[in-house]
């Protein structure tokens, strides 16, 4: 079986440009396409989400998968290396247009496929340490590294810097959980807000002491 697989990004990216490329090039090597595969999704979407991956499940021994170019498999190098491995394990062919790629069971697609898995490699080596470098660098500089600290015991920002719409909306009458949606912040963190601006005061619990928007 011959499929022949065309991916766009969005709606305004037609796929007639692939199936035009993909059709002329199988007629011209007396090739039929027994299926074709279309599917709108980013390519950085992994390729067991799209119907690439149902394809993929399906293929055995001998079938062809046949595109415009490697990038309308995957928009990185690692999930295109996943895919040329399924391939290859289960003995069938991938042919590219653009690249004129045929990749299959021979010795010549497992050169390059190795060629592939090195560049791979080096190019996951090449980010691990870019990686480390900039966090080193933001660390040196005395930037906090990881996730921001949450408001507990501290001012929360943002509705710091809606203070005015908050105390108008409680004048009103508004309820504090629509506050915090209007807020754009949990009704855990209004709360705490509140609390800490001498706004709200909780009711206690089991004795516990309510300071600074936290329960000590």
């Amino acid at each position: 079986m011959n499929y022949g697989y065309i991916r766009v990004s969005t709606d305004r990216h037609t796929v007639e440009n692939q199936r035009f490329e993909i059709s002329r090039w199988c007629e011209a090597n007396k090739i039929r396409i027994d299926g074709w595969i279309e599917e709108t999704i980013s390519g950085t979407k992994s390729y067991t989400k799209r119907r690439l991956g149902e394809l993929l499940s399906k293929i055995s021994e001998n079938d062809t998968i046949i595109c415009a170019e490697l990038s309308r498999l995957g928009r990185n190098l690692f999930m295109i290396m996943e895919i040329l491995n399924i391939c290859i394990t289960k003995k069938c062919s991938l042919r590219t247009i653009k690249e004129n790629f045929t990749l299959d069971n021979g010795i010549q697609s497992k050169v390059l496929a190795f060629a592939f898995g090195l560049s791979a490699e080096i190019e996951r080596n090449l980010i691990s340490q870019r990686t480390k470098e900039a966090l080193a660098s933001r660390k040196a500089s005395g930037k906090h590294l990881g996730r921001k600290k949450g408001i507990r015991g501290e001012l929360n920002q943002k509705c710091e810097s809606q203070s005015l719409k908050i105390d108008s909306l409680l004048k009103n009458g508004t309820s504090k959980q629509k506050i915090a949606r209007e807020v754009g912040v949990s009704a855990g963190t209004l709360y705490r807000y509140l609390a800490y601006t001498g706004r709200f005061k909780p009711k206690n619990r089991s004795g516990e002491k309510w300071k600074n928007g936290i329960y000590q």
